[in-house]
């Protein structure tokens, strides 16, 4: 039994597949690279098309096909568009002050707290602070996802009762 699955290359991306597995997807000087390997899964790129397939029987395997058929759209839309995630500041009473030091968001009176907390930015994800809104912007969909998540962590409530104390920041869209 054979399982593939096709992506047709846009004109303007260039793809290209090194002997070690690794998959480069570049526009405009952008580029996303990732190692795909699986002993039991085959890629092949020609004609402007990516060919992922398999002859195993596992529905594992086939699974897999499908999961780096996702990972190539992925880098694809990347290096054409990026990913946006908006993240927005909630606070009732104690004003927090969100600000970027090189790789690290500091998140300052987190609950009228005095401390400092803060948030690692991954990769070369780009944060923006906007008044109320956080914009986390970025060519790699991994990078910029673990870099909200890494915000809205540092603002977790503990040992609160979550309905009442709100604030934190939350990610309230993804583009």
């Amino acid at each position: 039994m054979v399982y593939e699955q096709k992506i047709v290359i846009p004109e303007d991306i260039k793809i290209e597949l090194q002997d070690n597995g690794k998959i480069e997807v570049s526009k405009d000087g952008a580029s996303i690279s990732r190692i795909f390997v699986h002993p039991h899964l085959i890629c092949n790129i020609s004609d402007g098309v990516i060919l992922i397939r398999t002859e195993s029987k596992r529905n594992q395997d086939s699974a897999v096909v499908g999961t780096w058929i996702s990972h190539i759209n992925n880098m694809i839309k990347g290096v054409t568009s990026g990913f946006v995630y908006t993240l927005r500041i909630v606070y009732t009473h104690f004003p927090m002050n969100v600000s970027v030091n090189g790789d690290v968001v500091d998140i300052k009176n987190f609950l009228g707290a005095k401390g400092l907390l803060k948030a690692d930015i991954v990769g070369d994800t780009k944060v923006v602070v906007k008044k109320e809104d956080v914009v986390v912007s970025g060519i790699n969909k991994e990078e910029v996802g673990q870099t909200a998540a890494n915000i809205e962590r540092a603002c977790k409530v503990k040992g609160k009762d979550r309905r009442v104390f709100q604030d934190g920041v939350y990610l309230v869209s993804k583009e």
